[in-house]
């Protein structure tokens, strides 16, 4: 086996997992869901049927990731965050069929207790602060917090909030990397 899962973790028949990759204490890995190399899976943690998850995704305790919801590489999701996959659950209806897709961009962060509401993509660098309830699709690099979550900056990828000039460009200090922003919309200029 390339992977590491402890004595407690339930792995189910048909998932493919990532050279490298750890489930700790609790966590149940679902049938048919695919995760790449070097993930971390923390502690009391779900990952329902056909969820696929990128290389390098981390994943802190508590969390479900149901049907639905893709992973890309680099992704981290803080303790006890939440997704849905359908919009109008109701105990005795059966919605199997409804399951709404979720996808979270590259190098994006989910802080701890945050809602994702499922339909809603988050981008590339995206970072959800903690608590907050997403509600629609948040913008690459773009900085959400609140309840409904509401835009109120931009972050690097690096994790490191920009603060763009008058001529629309940010340095990141931690980094040195420099980014534009154009019609609400950040990109990294290649150096």
């Amino acid at each position: 086996m390339e992977y590491f899962a402890h004595e407690t973790a339930i792995v189910d028949q048909g998932c493919i997992i990532g050279k490298g990759t750890k489930i700790w204490h609790f966590s149940h890995i679902m049938s048919n869901c695919e995760m790449g190399e070097g993930c971390n899976i923390g502690q009391n943690v779900v990952v329902s049927p056909g969820v696929i998850l990128g290389k390098n995704v981390k994943i802190q305790n508590n969390v479900s990731i149901y049907t639905g919801v893709e992973c890309e590489d680099d992704v981290f999701l803080g303790p006890s965050m939440v997704f849905t996959n359908v919009i109008n659950p109701r105990s005795a209806v059966n919605r199997k069929n409804e399951y709404a897709k979720t996808i979270v961009r590259k190098g994006a962060s989910i802080g701890a207790n945050a809602t994702i509401v499922c339909g809603h993509d988050i981008g590339e660098y995206a970072f959800i602060g903690a608590g907050a309830v997403v509600t629609k699709t948040v913008l690459p690099y773009a900085l959400v917090v609140g309840n409904p979550a509401r835009q109120i900056g931009w972050m690097s990828e690096f994790g490191q909030r920009l603060e763009f000039d008058s001529d629309g460009l940010a340095i990141c200090l931690e980094s040195n990397e420099r980014y534009c922003l154009e019609n609400s919309e950040v990109k990294k200029i290649a150096q």
